[in-house]
C-alpha cells in the first residue's frame, strides 16, 4: 500500500492551481507546468487549507502504482514552480574546463574536440570559474537528466578521479600498479 499517495500536498502562498477534469495546471513565480492525471486517480483541492489530496477510483495493482507516482509528480511540480530545482557538477582534471557560449555549454574534457550541450527549454546552465557547473530548472526530471547527460560525457575514472562528478560525490579510488 502506498504511503506516499496518502500524504496531503501543501500549496505555498505564491502558487495557483487550476484543475480542469483530470488536468492539473500549476502556476508559480518560476513558471507554469501541467500534468494529465491517469484515469484511476482523482484529485481534490481544499481551498480553505490550501491542500491537495489524491484518491484512487479503483483498488487494483495498476491504480496503486499510479497513486504514489501521481502524488510525487504533482508535489515536484509545485516545488519546481515555487522554488525550482538545481544540480551542481564539478570538473576535476588538469586542462579540463567548461564555458558558456550563449546558452550552450562547451566542455573541454580531454577529447580531441569540444563537446557542446544545448539545454532544453526551461533549463538554465551556469558556469563558475570554469570547473563548477550548475543546472537550474522547474522540472526535476529534466534537471536530473541534463546533469546525468553532462556527467556521462566524462565520468570520474577510478584511479585518479579525473572527470565530471556531482558536487560532494564520493569516488572510491583504486590502488594503482605496484612498482618493482
Amino acid at each position: 500500500m502506498s504511503r506516499i499517495g496518502k500524504k496531503t500536498i501543501n500549496l505555498p502562498q505564491n502558487t495557483d492551481i487550476e484543475i480542469i477534469k483530470s488536468t492539473v495546471n500549476i502556476k508559480g513565480p518560476k513558471g507554469q507546468l501541467s500534468y494529465q492525471l491517469p484515469k484511476v486517480i482523482q484529485i481534490k483541492y481544499d481551498i480553505k487549507n490550501q491542500t491537495l489530496n489524491l484518491y484512487k477510483t479503483k483498488e487494483n495493482k495498476e491504480a496503486q502504482k499510479l497513486y504514489g507516482l501521481s502524488r510525487t509528480i504533482i508535489n515536484n511540480m509545485i516545488l519546481g514552480v515555487s522554488e525550482g530545482f538545481e544540480k551542481k557538477l564539478q570538473i576535476q582534471g588538469v586542462g579540463y574546463r567548461s564555458q558558456l557560449q550563449e546558452k550552450n555549454l562547451i566542455l573541454n574534457v580531454g577529447y580531441s574536440h569540444q563537446v557542446t550541450i544545448e539545454p532544453p527549454e526551461n533549463i538554465v546552465i551556469e558556469v563558475e570559474n570554469n570547473t563548477n557547473i550548475t543546472i537550474k530548472g522547474i522540472q526535476k526530471d529534466k534537471v536530473g537528466e541534463i546533469a546525468a547527460q553532462i556527467r556521462r560525457i566524462r565520468p570520474p575514472e577510478p584511479y585518479k578521479g579525473k572527470g565530471i562528478r556531482y558536487l560532494n560525490e564520493k569516488i572510491n579510488l583504486k590502488v594503482g600498479k605496484a612498482g618493482k
